[in-house]
């Protein structure tokens, strides 16, 4: 089974601004690590002569007409921004290269 450390877990909690105990650490680290052993599972299964399907019943969609409206405004849509830049969103760098 795959192992996930708590290190793991307070990176990505970082990176989604959540914030755990220790023990909540160590349970999100089991769940997950059981989560990448059943997908694991997954991968051992023989998908050979299995047609891909993008959903398990026959959807379709129904399709409108796009029309075009007026906005709610850029000072509307950054009024609970925690950081902007002028008319945009500032997020900090999450990529380490």
């Amino acid at each position: 089974m795959t192992k996930i450390t708590t290190e793991e877990v307070e990176h990505v909690a970082n990176l989604a601004r959540l914030t755990f105990s220790e023990a909540e650490k160590e349970k999100l680290a089991e769940q997950l690590a059981k989560i990448l052993g059943y997908i694991e599972q997954l991968n051992e299964l023989d998908t050979e002569n299995v047609e891909p399907t993008t959903h398990a019943l026959p959807i379709h969609n129904v399709f409108r007409q796009d029309e075009a409206k007026a906005g709610i405004g850029v000072e509307k849509i950054l009024a609970n921004a925690p950081q902007r830049d002028g008319p945009f969103f500032a997020v900090p760098k999450v990529l380490d290269e």
